[in-house]
């Protein structure tokens, strides 16, 4: 398969993308929480091939909300929610709470996209 220009990443983020995209630390911690508990919810109902009608059931949730759920909206679910949901689907959830390196008044820069040579890249591919 051919690579094109449309292709190849325009921005390498490392770390968050939620602190690249400019949201505050808090809601960038927040929603990557939310991300990877949904994420691993969608992975176990696919790996169960749940249909919608079972997840209204085992959720104890309403379609409209199943939906939202399924099509990975995750602005419209809490956190505490989605810890809801993984625990009746009988998932185990853990958060950890860790200090972070703290970043120097100066103005932040950011960081270089990362150069791969073309046989790296083909090997990847």
């Amino acid at each position: 398969m051919k690579n094109t220009a449309s292709d190849k990443p325009t921005h390498i983020v490392k770390g968050n993308i939620f602190d690249a995209l400019g949201f505050s630390a808090s809601e960038a911690g927040a929603l990557k929480i939310k991300a990877e508990i949904l994420s691993a919810i969608l992975e176990h109902v696919r790996t169960k091939k749940y249909t919608q009608r079972e997840l209204v059931e085992i959720l104890d949730e309403y379609q409209p909300s199943i939906s939202n759920l399924l099509k990975g909206r995750i602005s419209q679910v809490s956190i505490e929610k989605l810890l809801r949901y993984a625990d009746r689907l009988h998932l185990e959830t853990r958060i950890a709470v860790r200090p972070v390196a703290r970043r120097t008044q100066t103005a932040w820069t950011a960081p270089r996209p990362v150069r791969r040579s073309a046989r790296k890249m083909a090997a990847a591919v």
